[in-house]
């Protein structure tokens, strides 16, 4: 059997979630009238110390959201030079926002406090600076988790300098289970959050913007703009309401697979994993170690039954979800150690 380590967005809806859609009560969302949808809004934002959410299709469009809320057009957002907005969202920021994202070096997808501090610009040196974003946990990083200390002293910087702080959280609650950091104590740092119900938590579709009442009613009009709105949306709201009761605390399993593949793999193929760099539910493995590239590892990988996904032209990545057992980690390792033979 295929062992699929893709990513955590593979994942099907369990069983509490399909009778969840099958059950759930509906309205029309667009008039704000899917009480399903209000539900799952209301305890988003009070898991996160908000005092509002709102739904949304997709994370991107969570995070496209409230960065055109943070950042006026013509204005710049800083961030790590690996984040998601920068690689994987089609350039949307600049292209529907008009906003200029500003790179920052920095490893494992940290954005240095006093790095940051120094490239704030106001309109006397071009492009002011008007928002600052972070990825948590930090995919590009295989799932490293921000630390706190750095966060709060972003969160600093943009209360000095009178910039919104803006949280990609697809996967926070990775964050929140592996540092044991409350979720709310994350939120309240961010003036805006986009978090996700389809990475991790198994819900087949949906994201949340999270911040205050008067931003998430300007969010709702966004949304429109967008072309986020949706009818009927309580059966999809139904299954990330299970997602966030059910499926939250249980990433802990995950995260254990990823350390339990990454040590055996270390072992067999020195160099190819450092396992103490592996903190939630993803593995990044160096394709050299295996005498090929990124594209080769993956193919004699998907040879011996196990999917991954190259994310550049020397690393692979393996993403750990509900639906890998501890027994399938063993073998998706067995097999690992096996291509480096191959």
């Amino acid at each position: 059997m295929t062992i699929d380590l893709r990513s955590d967005t593979f994942t099907r809806p369990t069983p509490a979630m399909r009778r969840a859609m099958a059950e759930a009560e509906v309205g029309d969302d667009v008039w704000g009238e899917d009480p399903t949808v209000q539900r799952l809004e209301a305890a988003v934002a009070e898991r996160l110390g908000h005092q509002a959410a709102l739904f949304v299709p997709s994370g991107t469009m969570g995070n496209q959201i409230c960065l055109r809320l943070a950042a006026p057009a013509g204005t710049e957002c800083l961030a790590n030079e690996d984040n998601h907005i920068f690689w994987y969202e089609s350039g949307a920021a600049p292209l529907l926002s008009g906003i200029q994202l500003h790179a920052v070096p920095g490893e494992r997808g940290v954005l240095d406090p006093a790095a940051a501090r120094q490239r704030v610009r106001t309109a006397d040196y071009g492009v002011p600076t008007t928002a600052i974003a972070v990825e948590q946990t930090h995919n590009r990083a295989g799932g490293a988790v921000l630390p706190l200390g750095m966060l709060r002293e972003l969160r600093k910087l943009a209360d000095d300098a009178g910039l919104h702080l803006h949280c990609d959280g697809a996967r926070i609650w990775n964050a929140s289970v592996a540092s044991g950091v409350p979720l709310d104590r994350y939120g309240r740092l961010f003036d805006t959050l986009s978090v996700c119900f389809s990475k991790g938590l198994a819900a087949p579709v949906g994201s949340a913007v999270v911040g205050d009442r008067d931003l998430v009613e300007r969010a709702r009009r966004v949304r429109a703009l967008l072309g986020g709105g949706m009818r009927q949306v309580g059966v999809l709201a139904a299954a990330a309401l299970v997602a966030l009761e059910q499926m939250v605390e249980r990433l802990a399993d995950d995260h254990a697979n990823a350390r339990r593949t990454a040590e055996t793999v270390a072992a067999a193929v020195p160099g190819s994993v450092d396992p103490a760099t592996v903190e939630t539910n993803m593995v990044l493995l160096a394709a050299a170690p295996f005498g090929t590239d990124a594209p080769g590892l993956v193919k004699r990988l998907a040879d011996l039954g196990v999917l991954a996904a190259d994310v550049d032209p020397d690393q692979v990545r393996l993403v750990f979800h509900y639906e890998v057992t501890p027994e399938d980690a063993d073998r998706a390792a067995s097999a690992i150690a096996a291509a480096a033979g191959a």
